[in-house]
């Protein structure tokens, strides 16, 4: 009789997560099944869900109206510098906090906490201003100033290192091998399910990024990908096929860099504690 409740409930739970899954899939579906139709079709009514024919000519205009390529690139030269400047500082800081012992550790990882609690438009003036003064403006250096240190990435890396046994360390220590050495071929082997975590919630956190490309950016040529789908969605505003097709030109790169790494951003993210 329990054996058959807790099947029954199992079914339950499992029903939810279907249904909590197809609702949040329904508008991402539904907008790359739009860029593959013509924009009669979409307006029709009863709607349809998938398209008569397969219609490739909204790319091909999307590509021939804006430069969606320099945004491409723009967009992969900031998120690739983000990335691997919060990989690196975040890894050698979660190591400090998690395995060295200095006056004032606790008290300094409890500020870099605190930092999480300041929105980034409080920031965004004193940064904007610093950019300024260093001559960053519609540069690269200036888009990726915001997001060379996180706090979230030093805060996961330090959860995940705790996990690590200080013995292997001290064993390595003992044997002769140098702090750099230990922390290249010891500590980082060990921790790339939290890397892979970390990777793509810098790699979203830069490539969605909005207001302050806007801020910095002053040419087109600087622009990322949703600055130039922001300007393509106000020139063609009545184009909802050729909106889709932009956007779904936006998020694709995304989506296929998590199904690369899923399995190690689930694993990392239960290792973490951050379920």
């Amino acid at each position: 009789m329990q054996t058959g409740a807790k099947r029954s409930v199992d079914v339950a739970k499992y029903m939810l997560l279907l249904v909590g899954a197809v609702t949040m899939l329904t508008p991402l579906i539904w907008m790359v099944l739009a860029s593959l139709k013509t924009l009669p079709e979409i307006l029709a009514f009863p709607p349809t869900i998938l398209p008569k024919h397969v219609n490739l000519d909204n790319y091909k205009a999307v590509f021939k109206t804006a430069d969606f390529v320099r945004y491409f690139i723009n967009s992969v030269i900031i998120s690739a510098i983000s990335v691997v400047s919060v990989l690196l500082t975040s890894s050698l800081a979660g190591y400090a906090f998690a395995k060295f012992r200095f006056p004032g550790r606790d008290v300094l990882f409890v500020v870099v906490l605190a930092t999480l609690m300041i929105p980034f438009q409080v920031r965004v003036i004193p940064l904007y201003v610093l950019a300024s003064d260093l001559n960053l403006l519609n540069t690269y250096g200036g888009m990726v100033l915001p997001s060379l240190v996180d706090a979230f990435g030093i805060f996961l890396m330090r959860q995940y290192m705790m996990s690590i046994p200080t013995q292997l360390i001290e064993s390595a220590r003992v044997d002769g091998a140098g702090e750099l050495r230990i922390f290249f071929q010891i500590v980082l082997p060990l921790t790339r399910p939290a890397l892979s975590a970390l990777t793509i919630f810098t790699l979203v956190t830069s490539w969605e990024s909005f207001l302050w490309p806007l801020l910095v950016a002053s040419s087109p040529d600087m622009y990322t990908l949703p600055l130039g789908l922001a300007q393509f969605a106000g020139r063609f505003l009545t184009r909802t096929d050729l909106q889709m097709a932009a956007a779904t030109m936006t998020v694709l790169p995304l989506l296929i860099v998590f199904l690369f790494m899923q399995r190690r951003f689930i694993e990392g993210m239960a290792t973490t504690g951050l379920k």
